[in-house]
């Protein structure tokens, strides 16, 4: 069942809300701005590197998967402050198990980068050794 008092009206004030969403998180959770100089450092080495068009989509794949996990986690954890701010187990195992999905996602990116990374690395330093 909706609650139609929060339904958007049209298209375009469904994107208003969704991009309203981004500001928010990227004003508020400091961890995503970490996330996103981490990204743009990753983007960065892809184009210094030259990395292959698969390179770049496994790149694209795990970024986004650490700024959805990071969004889902912070809105978890709004949802459990609004529902309680004191103590309740069930709260905290869903807060954990959030900030466990980012752990998971981020581990899964570095992983991904050295993956695709070292290889370039390994050659350039080669090439500037000889």
């Amino acid at each position: 069942m909706k609650n139609h008092k929060y339904q958007a009206e049209n298209f375009f004030k469904s994107q208003g809300h969704a991009r309203n969403g981004i500001k928010l998180i990227f004003k508020n959770e400091r961890n995503f701005r970490i996330d996103l100089i981490f990204a743009l450092l990753v983007v960065f080495a892809g184009f210094f590197f030259q990395i292959s068009h698969t390179d770049w989509i496994a790149l694209s794949l795990v970024i986004s998967m650490v700024f959805i996990s990071e969004t889902v986690n912070s809105a978890i954890e709004a949802l459990c402050d609004t529902v309680s701010l004191e103590y309740k187990v069930n709260i905290k195992y869903a807060k954990d198990v959030s900030a466990g999905a980012v752990l998971v996602s981020a581990f899964v990116s570095v992983t991904t980068g050295l993956i695709v990374f070292l290889p370039y690395i390994i050659e350039f330093v080669k090439n500037i050794i000889s």
